[in-house]
């Protein structure tokens, strides 16, 4: 079933998952929910942690994290909420996170991103989203084959890990067209090239918009996780950040590069109309004195020359070429043709 209707009716909730300690997990529903809590400190790993992955647009999930869970207002507010510009805080001993992932639901396009709320205190972990997002599935995959994150701060490192890498496939696909359209000949259909280009730049901007903020959110959950987050998620987390720096570099250059082809075609368009204008100049200055020319003949008035002379139309003729021979020799010897 997909995430988009895969909730339990009536709640939030699109799947929960009772972590065992070592990579694997048990299901819970809504019910099991309310009523769980974590096993006493030296129980053993099994049932430390509880993730849930929630619908935030579902009707009583803002009032359920503020009477249920504790969460202050504001913060409820936050998770609930359609401001989706990323970011992150620690808020005591839990930790409070925006991010934003590549939207690859049919239809979209490679610069439309999916919201993804965190809040997690250590021992339960509550992610929130409105759109369906394949990260989560991908993670809760893991754990139900028993070689998944094992806490909370490891899926929380899992989470944006994934979600970073999902971009390098939107980044690596507008490069493949950028190479393609560097192959192809300028002539045949610049409007065509120019549009796609368009398309491609739009979509690194917007990608570079929505991945610069990630990049700071994912700095502060490095710098100010609480303590339930490990050095080894710290680690985790700062390569994650090498790499979506590397991504924003490689955006850079897909951009410039967009940037480069739209130039040249434009170049080209601008030297084309320049030499089409070019040449209707010559034809012009070569025409204009043999109108002049033909004009004066025609007029009616008396007194005309070769009126009744029925030579006089090939006399003129010859005069035309000549005059022709002449320009033409000028236009050459001046290095217009």
């Amino acid at each position: 079933m997909s995430e988009a209707t895969d909730t339990e009716s009536g709640t939030p909730l699109l799947f929960a998952r009772v972590l065992d300690g070592t990579g694997g997990g048990r299901a819970i529903d809504w019910a099991g929910i309310q009523e769980w809590e974590p096993a006493p400190a030296g129980a053993g790993p099994g049932d430390q942690v509880l993730w849930m992955h929630l619908c935030r647009n579902t009707p009583g999930v803002y009032e359920w994290l503020q009477e249920r869970i504790g969460i202050p207002e504001p913060t409820a507010e936050l998770l609930t909420s359609d401001d989706t510009r990323p970011r992150a805080f620690r808020e005591g001993n839990t930790l409070v996170a925006t991010l934003r992932g590549i939207n690859f639901n049919p239809g979209a396009e490679p610069e439309d991103m999916i919201s993804m709320q965190v809040w997690s205190d250590g021992v339960r972990l509550i992610t929130l989203r409105r759109h369906p997002l394949q990260t989560p599935r991908e993670i809760l995959a893991q754990i139900d084959r028993g070689a998944g994150p094992g806490d909370v701060g490891a899926i929380v490192t899992a989470l944006t890990e994934s979600m970073v890498t999902r971009m390098s496939q939107s980044i690596v696909d507008m490069n493949e067209h950028i190479d393609l359209l560097e192959d192809m000949n300028m002539d045949d259909d610049p409007e065509d090239m120019l549009t796609k280009i368009a398309t491609i730049r739009r979509n690194c901007l917007g990608l570079k918009r929505h991945m610069g903020p990630q990049h700071v959110a994912l700095e502060a959950i490095s710098r100010d996780a609480p303590e339930w987050f490990e050095e080894h998620d710290r680690r985790e987390i700062a390569e994650t950040i090498d790499r979506l720096r590397r991504y924003l570099d490689d955006i850079d250059v897909s951009k410039e590069s967009a940037v480069v082809l739209m130039d040249e075609l434009r170049t080209r368009a601008l030297a084309s109309n320049e030499r089409a204008t070019y040449m209707l100049t010559i034809v012009a200055g070569i025409f204009l004195p043999l109108g002049f020319l033909t004009g004066l003949l025609g007029i009616n008035v008396g007194g005309m020359p070769g009126v009744n002379d029925g030579h006089a139309f090939w006399w003129v003729t010859g005069i035309c070429l000549a005059i022709i021979a002449v320009l033409m020799a000028i236009f050459k010897r001046l290095k217009w043709l």
